[in-house]
């Protein structure tokens, strides 16, 4: 089942059955007769009230992501989470109003009548679309190709698993093997095409959509090596743990009909979290722009009187997805520094800065223009720092993961820039991107936060580094 459509069918799905859910409420709490009203409300203005305040949740919360394959008991756990959080809001507001006009507080606890219906309902609604979904996976349409990295006691007991469950939408399609010896043998009719070297190569032959590395305890640098190849694949990576990883709970696992798999760095933060840190980002970047006028005229005036050149400094940094974009700095070295250099990293005592670059860097004022980055979205107030694309390309030939950084909108501070100093070295780097790794799998807007307060310490401290 294509996911355009999918989506498309739960929002109609949802529509009816959100807006058929407050005409059945609306019936036994108006038209009834069996409860007291204070006011009669119009039907037609709610009706589409209520549904956009339930559609506003529904994507914020992630309802409307493509879950592919997703179980009916998953659906209804979201959906009753949801609605969990939308009827306290309610519950609060009708409180509110309640109070304001000295109404009864017996009727307020209705909005639980409303919500054992909206269950009922909106879930009818969500597993008729599941059903449908694995329905049609079963039957062949919408189905995957998986590929099984490993050729092993482990990785057939996959493929039988796969097989066994259609409603899964995979269909084992091939082996890629860590030995070359194993190169052309088969597994009850799966073949083994190469080896994970040229993993790229049978991704785009078989039209690969997941792969699922069943690798024996010793294998760590093949996992590495496919990760990394994998990157501009739009594929989905899972693992088959090791028992002592599920026992000693290392592992945050998915199951496959009892089977457990770990979801290689997946995307942690929800989508809600993900839009309301969108939306955070514009304010405070608002916010700090008009609160710091006078400072950023303060220090154009002082930029232009100490050297040569422009008051701003552009460069090329590479963002999300691997766009291009030019971050906007006050500039703190000589005008055209690298063409005396050439592209190098910035250290502390950089003969280049200028004298109120040294101030402004110091105190951290230089970054301040980069909240107009913030506001177009090329950047987020918390994220890895944006590197040049030179030395993106350098670093990812060097270490494996680098690009990972660019799965995320990249930040104007972040976890390594309040927990590392300059990058002076490569082992520098090294450290940083672990850090950096580390945020990308705990995305949240607690950790986001929590990095913001420990930035401004850095910044009042003197320490840290945000080149």
């Amino acid at each position: 089942m294509n996911s355009k459509p999918e989506k498309l069918l739960v929002l109609l799905v949802d529509f009816i059955t959100i807006n058929l859910t407050w005409l059945v409420y609306y019936y036994i709490r108006v038209e009834s007769g069996l409860f007291a009203i204070f006011t009669r409300p119009d039907f037609l203005l709610t009706l589409p009230a209520i549904y956009f305040y339930w559609l506003l949740i529904f994507t914020f919360v992630g309802m409307y992501r493509t879950w592919f394959a997703r179980s009916r008991f998953d659906e209804l756990t979201t959906l009753f989470k949801a609605s969990f959080v939308g009827i306290f809001i309610l519950f609060f507001l009708i409180f509110y109003d309640d109070m304001i006009h000295g109404q009864s507080a017996g009727n307020r606890y209705l909005i639980f009548l409303y919500w054992s219906i909206f269950l009922v309902f909106v879930g009818s609604g969500r597993l008729f679309v599941r059903s449908l979904q694995r329905y049609l996976l079963i039957k062949g349409v919408g189905r995957r190709n998986a590929l099984i990295i490993g050729y092993n006691p482990k990785a057939f007991n996959i493929q039988r698993t796969i097989t066994n469950y259609r409603g899964l939408g995979l269909d084992p399609v091939g082996y890629v093997a860590v030995k070359e010896e194993n190169i052309g043998k088969e597994y009850d009719g799966v073949k083994v095409y190469d080896t994970f070297e040229n993993i790229n190569k049978v991704i785009d032959k078989l039209d690969v959509k997941e792969i699922i590395l069943a690798l024996e305890k010793h294998e760590d640098d093949v996992l590495i090596s496919v990760i990394s190849k994998c990157e501009d694949k739009q594929v989905g990576l899972k693992i088959v743990p090791d028992l002592y990883e599920i026992i000693s709970g290392q592992a945050r696992t998915n199951q496959i009909y009892g089977f457990p798999l770990i979801d290689i760095m997946p995307q942690l933060m929800p989508e809600w979290e993900k839009k309301l840190k969108r939306i955070i980002d514009i304010f405070i970047s608002l916010l700090i722009l008009v609160i710091t006028l006078p400072v950023t005229i303060i220090t154009a005036i002082a930029i232009k009187l100490d050297s040569k050149g422009p008051v701003f400094f552009l460069q090329e940094r590479m963002g999300q997805n691997g766009k291009v974009f030019k971050v906007i700095k006050f500039r703190s070295m000589i005008d055209n520094a690298e063409a005396y250099s050439g592209p190098v990293w910035s250290h502390k005592d950089d003969p280049r800065i200028t004298k109120v670059g040294k101030f402004i860097r110091k105190v951290r004022i230089d970054e301040i223009p980069q909240m107009i980055n913030v506001l177009k979205g090329e950047m987020s107030l918390v994220g890895p720092r944006p590197e040049r694309p030179y030395f993106v390309e350098k670093l990812t030939k060097e270490i494996p993961l680098y690009k990972r950084r660019l799965r995320v909108r990249p930040g104007v501070t972040g976890w390594a820039q309040v927990k590392h100093k300059y990058d002076e070295t490569i082992d520098d780097v090294k450290t940083k991107l672990r850090f950096d790794l580390f945020y990308i799998e705990n995305m949240s807007l607690r950790m986001d936060f929590k990095i913001l307060f420990r930035t401004i310490f850095v910044v009042l401290s003197g320490r840290g580094h945000f080149e």
